[in-house]
């Protein structure tokens, strides 16, 4: 920790220099974690170093991912619980990357608040290096900024990218997608990390009893429920990406199935569900209920309860379920793909 400099007029304004110290001590615990040799070094630099190892690769492309928390983060404020977010934060980024076919290999991530307070920023990074590990990533820097007046007191905003790598000629290609290859879906955790705006509304969140148990929700409560991480698909896919030939993926955000399907099915293809077979959790029927928000609405806004889509050969689903069955995912077929000018036919 720098003991020299310290401001008391920048702290008079409303950042306090050594709190930004001490919250880098207390992360990097976290960040060790998330490094091969176990060890976080020149945490604090003006770069995030990476040894990038090519063995075993022909033609390596990078791929990169974007993405933040959103409005989920409102619910971290009232329920004030922050070591989860930071998966969230994670998975959104390498989730996407994961569509690409590429393994992630490192994460940075930028928090901005109103007042930094070391312990709550050492819990966020704490969700990210846990969303880190799950998913092989490297946490290999990021920043923090207080920003009073900028942001209020007790809120901040989460930003960040995953960089990954995958061989030219493994990168997922949709082109070779055709009538009756087989969709999988991976189940969700809960809402993730889309639709909050409405899930908020719907639920008069700053209004309600967050914790009181729900009966619809199995006895948890609307807090509880709505912060569940989003889950980090890349382990079991990397495992499938070895042994399956995988036709298309889409990663279910915002938008649901009827903006994330279409992006990874070719045109004059669609894809064909019937809707009793997807396994919709109880949290989306409350929020139908609820909000009285129409059956098209909710699989154009939330994902339904499946987090991930797969696209496969007939020859291929049954090795492929066995294959995300082995690695802890919960996998089965929730379509067919088919000659049709609408992408998602439900």
């Amino acid at each position: 920790m720098n003991m020299q400099s310290k401001s008391d007029s920048y702290a008079a304004a409303g950042v306090d220099i050594t709190a930004g110290y001490k919250a880098v001590e207390l992360m990097k615990k976290h960040i060790a974690r998330t490094m091969a040799n176990g060890k976080a070094t020149d945490i604090g630099g003006f770069g995030g170093l990476f040894a990038l190892d090519l063995t075993g690769y022909k033609s390596p492309v990078l791929v990169s991912g974007t993405d933040g928390v959103g409005t989920k983060l409102k619910l971290a404020f009232l329920m004030d619980k922050h070591d989860t977010v930071g998966i969230d934060f994670v998975a959104m980024c390498v989730n996407d990357v994961l569509c690409c076919g590429a393994k992630p290999l490192f994460f940075l991530d930028y928090i901005a608040c109103g007042k930094n307070v070391p312990e709550k920023i050492a819990d966020i990074v704490g969700g990210v290096a846990e969303g880190c590990v799950q998913s092989g990533a490297e946490l290999i820097g990021g920043e923090t900024a207080e920003m009073p007046g900028f942001y209020p007191i007790d809120e901040y905003d989460l930003a960040g990218f995953a960089v990954g790598i995958v061989d030219r000629d493994q990168v997922i290609d949709k082109s070779s997608m055709k009538e009756g290859d087989v969709m999988i879906a991976l189940p969700s955790s809960g809402v993730h990390s889309n639709g909050f705006s409405l899930v908020r509304r719907v639920f008069d969140v700053e209004n309600c009893d967050l914790k009181a148990p729900v009966e619809a929700l199995g006895g948890k409560s609307l807090g509880e429920t709505l912060l569940t991480p989003t889950k980090i698909y890349v382990k079991p896919m990397l495992a499938l990406f070895k042994e399956v030939k995988v036709k298309g993926v889409s990663h279910i955000t915002g938008g649901g199935f009827y903006e994330n399907m279409p992006r990874s099915i070719p045109d004059g293809l669609g894809v064909k569900i019937d809707k009793k077979d997807i396994r919709i959790l109880p949290i989306f029927d409350l929020l139908a209920k609820t909000g009285n928000i129409s059956e098209r609405d909710m699989f154009n806004t939330f994902n339904m309860g499946v987090g991930m889509s797969v696209v496969v050969a007939p020859e291929d689903v049954d090795r492929a379920l066995e294959i995300l069955h082995a690695n802890g995912e919960d996998a089965y077929v929730i379509g067919k793909i088919v000659r049709s000018e609408d992408k998602v036919i439900l």
